[in-house]
């Protein structure tokens, strides 16, 4: 499996990019998202999610880890295909999906282009525990910022690899965002490793 392509961008549109990694050129879908971040860059690291078909094999491309892992989270539910995935995130960013699910927010979700009531009403239910869960709520004290948002994603993931529970992690992680929202993700790790 593939984890990301680092390579020169060969071409770019709104909804894909074409990669060149060592004269191989990579075609990736990407959301309006990740375009927005690539516009400036002549080369760039894209995280990867495939999709392996009986007649196609594709790859979806993602600047951020965190859209990849909305990507995923979207792609389970029942009736959202990749495609719908991708046209959630390019309407949202991945904080204001967050937002939407945890203030079941039918609205906004049925009003992208593909989401019917029924499917906005099953993305709140299936996912609500999800993001709750993993503490990405955007209405959190200290962590409402995309920024916030930013750095809490890293530090949790790096505290993850270090073996401690994403619980744990959470908890520790709003501890210390809420006295220290501004901090460097740096030292939000160290200032959680204290309390952990």
């Amino acid at each position: 499996m593939i984890e990301y392509i680092k390579g020169e961008i060969k071409q770019l549109t709104p909804t894909f990019v074409v990669l060149d990694k060592s004269g191989i050129g990579f075609f990736l879908q990407i959301s309006l998202n990740t375009f927005t971040e690539l516009q400036s860059l002549q080369e760039c690291t894209l995280f990867v999610h495939e999709v392996i078909r009986e007649d196609a094999y594709l790859f979806y491309g993602f600047y951020r880890t965190e859209e990849r892992d909305a990507f995923r989270k979207l792609i389970n539910v029942n009736g959202v295909g990749a495609n719908t995935a991708r046209m959630i995130l390019s309407s949202l960013t991945v904080a204001e999906l967050e937002s939407c699910i945890v203030s079941e927010n039918v609205h906004t979700l049925n009003s992208i282009k593909g989401i019917g009531l029924k499917t906005a009403q099953r993305l709140i239910v299936d996912l609500k525990d999800k993001v709750s869960r993993s503490g990405l709520s955007a209405g959190e004290p200290g962590v409402a910022s995309a920024a916030g948002n930013q750095v809490r994603q890293e530090a949790l993931a790096a505290l993850q690899m270090l073996g401690f529970a994403s619980s744990q992690s959470a908890k520790a992680l709003n501890t210390v965002l809420k006295e220290f929202p501004n901090m460097p993700v740096e030292q939000v790790i160290k200032a959680a490793l204290k309390i952990l």
